[in-house]
């Protein structure tokens, strides 16, 4: 038998109140929820250590990851980041007063504004980006190899099956 956790006190405390609902589901996205916020902020302390918030780099490692398509637009960066455009302009704003993004106007459009790394935006993502990885594997240490696939798989299944196959 498994340990239990907060979900399954819900969860009895439902089938005993209400036996008529079947209520496997709330326990699946209760825990969803829970796994996200625990995630959420182990990420937040950690970034903290280096001095970012979590949303910066966020930002950072889209450009870093994207470097092909680099510089990005405003417009591109909030849709790889899943963020509306006027958070991402203030967010922007923000990164280049940090001095880790530079923002420029498109030689080709001059109506567009093109986002790039600076090189001290460039040497912090890659070196907390190594980092972060492994912050992430601890965080999954408890679950083998094959459970991080099957995780991961359903998660995917979850997510493409409510709308998130987008990201641009």
């Amino acid at each position: 038998m498994m340990d239990r956790d907060a979900v399954d006190l819900i969860l009895e405390q439902w089938n005993k109140e209400r036996p008529d609902l079947d209520v496997n589901s709330m326990g699946i996205l209760g825990r969803l929820n829970r796994a996200s916020r625990l995630a959420s902020l182990d990420i937040q302390k950690f970034m903290n250590r280096f001095g970012l918030e979590p949303w910066e780099f966020d930002v950072l490692a889209t450009l870093r990851r994207s470097a092909a398509e680099a510089p990005l637009t405003p417009g591109r960066l909030a849709s790889l980041t899943m963020i509306g455009s006027a958070a991402m302009t203030n967010r922007v704003d923000r990164l280049v007063n940090r001095g880790l993004v530079h923002r420029e106007t498109n030689p080709d459009n001059r109506r567009q504004l093109l986002i790039s790394l600076t090189p001290e935006g460039l040497a912090l993502v890659d070196e907390v980006v190594e980092h972060h990885v492994e912050n992430q594997q601890k965080m999954l240490q408890g679950l083998s190899k094959t459970e991080r696939t099957q995780l991961a798989d359903l998660l995917r299944k979850f997510l493409l099956t409510n709308n998130d196959g987008e990201t641009s």
